[in-house]
């Protein structure tokens, strides 16, 4: 019975929502025994624990960073270069361009920086599909912490009704135990037959049999807990019990299509398929910008330095200019036999001859440029149009996809009512049943104390009312997770069991 109330209630958990750990349990921290947990405390340590929720989480950050990277990707960019030369032999002259026969050791220097002025606003597309993918990414987060925490809770839940199942089964124990004392004395004095007595040592092992196996499954629910808190399976571990109220098999608050449309805009497998349909027009829009012209705006400023460009120079100082006659280099004037140089007047600035040193050098190469360019595509081997192509597929893929998880959740819900009344019928009847039995062992035991019946016919009257009472608090268990599964759906606090 566990075993199939583990797999109907598993799957109709998976798409159920907590809305917060307070919330949701609604447990006052309180001090406990050492190695007990409350169910607030296993959730805790589930999530803080669980690989899967850590996956997500570093997930989520990297989503983040892609985000925050396509932010900055509108700004500037800026850049830095130096290098550093050296040839020999015949080469050009870094500082006047002129070649020369000597060797040339050289530096230069670059600061630049570039910024796209228009693209086919890939980069708002890019920013605002990243943003969208990182809210998906979240709402992922989400859905594996509600899947974590109903899975715990599910176990710890087990755990319980299993404690439940060994006070039944103790209880069965100690009944059958006193049953055979009464009759073994009963024997020695020849008031009754020995195989009254044997029979009731046979239900006596088949209830000590049956204990065992409810402490089995016991170590096996809690061994399931341990495993979802990370836990190792030698470790102890008590549960702080939840009182569960028997069921008042009140039908829901609610109608189908109002817990449907309840959950429908607060599970986040919803909104996280609603933001990939999202993500998936703002790529169509994205593949578009390819193929429309783009415009860059670069700038830089540099310098260099040549080590054979001169070490000294001539600076003027600004205190005027100085006129001198001196032959001419090149004009001439014929006198008999002689040639001579014609005088011409020479006006040069006031100054001296100084140093011109590496930072000098560097000063005065500067040099900075700005250019503006356009780039338009006319042909690109149809990229851009099968990006786009594709990239309305992928939308139409997305759109499909939300529309099942639409149906899973709309198929999910309605099962999980239909599941939740049909409890609630288990249970009834099963409550039924456990008064009804319960009568007929106290007349069964009146009986046998007489001699009217003899002991087959106890242990079958007794035999019925164990499994009426395993049953019931089963099915008890059994409504009360589908009653709330339908609060999962419903977003609704389930502090009180």
């Amino acid at each position: 019975m566990i075993k199939s109330l583990r797999k109907s209630v598993f799957y109709t958990f998976l798409i159920a929502g907590f809305t917060s750990f307070q919330m949701v349990f609604g447990q006052t921290k309180v001090q406990q025994p050492p190695n007990t947990y409350s169910l607030e405390d296993c959730i805790r340590q589930a999530l803080e624990t669980n690989p899967q929720v850590k996956i997500s989480e570093l997930q989520v950050q990297t989503n983040a960073n892609i985000f925050q990277q396509s932010r900055w990707q509108r700004w500037p960019s800026l850049s830095f270069s130096a290098g550093q030369g050296f040839s020999s032999g015949r080469n050009i002259d870094p500082y006047t361009n002129n070649y020369v026969q000597q060797n040339v050791t050289s530096n230069s220097y670059q600061l630049g920086s570039s910024v796209v002025l228009f693209n086919g606003f890939q980069l708002q597309n890019a920013v605002r599909r990243n943003d969208v993918n990182l809210k998906a990414s979240q709402k992922d987060l989400d859905a594996v912490r509600n899947d974590l925490m109903l899975n715990v809770a599910l176990s710890y839940l087990q755990v319980i009704t299993n404690e439940e199942l060994i006070d039944v089964a103790t209880s069965q124990v100690t009944a059958s135990s006193l049953q055979v004392e009464r009759t073994t004395r009963l024997v020695q004095a020849g008031t009754l037959a020995e195989s009254n007595l044997l029979d009731l040592q046979a239900q006596l092992a088949n209830d000590e049999l049956t204990l065992v196996n409810a402490q089995n499954n016991l170590e096996t629910a809690k061994l399931n807990l341990k495993q979802y808190m990370n836990m190792p399976g030698s470790e102890p571990i008590e549960v702080v019990k939840i009182p569960v109220a028997d069921p008042t098999l009140q039908a829901y608050d609610a109608t189908i299509q109002e817990v449907f449309d309840t959950a429908l805009g607060n599970l986040p497998q919803m909104k996280a398929a609603e933001l990939r349909v999202e993500y998936a027009k703002r790529s169509v829009e994205f593949a578009k910008g390819a193929g429309m012209p783009s415009l860059t705006l670069n700038g830089g400023i540099g310098t260099a330095y040549s080590s054979v460009a001169p070490k000294q120079r001539f600076i003027a100082d600004g205190s005027g200019s100085t006129t001198v006659e001196v032959p001419s280099a090149t004009n001439f004037v014929r006198y008999g036999d002689f040639t001579l140089p014609v005088i011409q007047k020479v006006t040069t600035p006031n100054g001296s001859i100084q140093d011109f040193g590496y930072l000098n050098q560097l000063d005065g190469n500067r040099n900075t440029s700005v250019n503006l360019s356009l780039r338009i595509p006319i042909f690109s081997n149809f990229q851009v149009k099968y990006n786009v192509a594709n990239a309305k597929i992928q939308q139409k893929t997305t759109e499909y996809q939300a529309q099942q998880v639409h149906l899973n959740i709309r198929k999910n819900v309605e099962q999980a009512y239909i599941d939740m009344n049909n409890s609630a019928k288990r249970y009834s009847a099963t409550a039924n049943q456990v008064r009804a039995l319960t009568e007929a062992f106290r007349v069964a035991q009146v009986r046998l104390d007489v001699g009217s019946i003899n002991s087959v016919e106890y242990n079958i009257a007794k035999a019925n009312l164990d499994r009426a009472n395993s049953n019931l608090i089963q099915t008890k268990y059994d409504y009360v997770f589908r009653t709330k599964i339908l609060d999962f759906y419903m977003n609704r606090p389930l502090s009180d069991f």
